[in-house]
């Protein structure tokens, strides 16, 4: 058994990098499409993704792990208003990240493709990406106020 201080290390770890590289990565996406260069924006999607399956991933599984731990560990109810809205505004963001991670693999997909054949990134690209930056926009907003919750733990 984990004792609290570790559990809530993990948990406040696990938070950063979730967030960290959710805003990391799209910040990065979005500014290598802008220049609408097909070898930039492959090599960049190639990051994204690796990055989002090596860390985005991983932490996605650990935030509720620990999160329902440190809640069993603290015995506050999980009927409490903030834990059920950090859990509502949770699985909004999940929900929101699973297409955008196939997005992201069929936009780097055709940025490689497109950078291969020394053509423009074609019309489907900018339809996933117009996609994936109206998913982004929920999940972001969802995080941030999971985070407030987090630490203001409003009765």
């Amino acid at each position: 058994m984990m004792d609290y201080v570790t559990a809530k290390w993990l948990h406040i770890l696990s938070s950063t990098l979730l967030f960290g590289t959710g805003i990391g990565t799209a910040f990065y996406m979005f500014h290598a499409s802008l220049t609408r260069d097909p070898p930039i924006v492959a090599s960049i999607a190639k990051n994204v993704v690796t990055a989002d399956w090596l860390f985005t991933a991983t932490t996605i599984i650990i935030q509720p792990v620990t999160g329902f731990y440190l809640v069993y560990l603290a015995d506050i109810p999980l009927t409490s208003r903030w834990i059920m809205w950090s859990i509502g505004l949770y699985l909004l963001a999940a929900a929101c990240w699973l297409p955008v991670v196939w997005l992201q693999i069929n936009m780097k997909r055709l940025a490689v493709d497109a950078s291969k054949g020394k053509i423009d990134l074609p019309a489907l690209y900018w339809r996933y990406f117009r996609w994936w930056v109206a998913l982004g926009i929920p999940a972001f907003v969802a995080l941030v106020v999971v985070f407030y919750l987090m630490v203001a733990k409003p009765v």
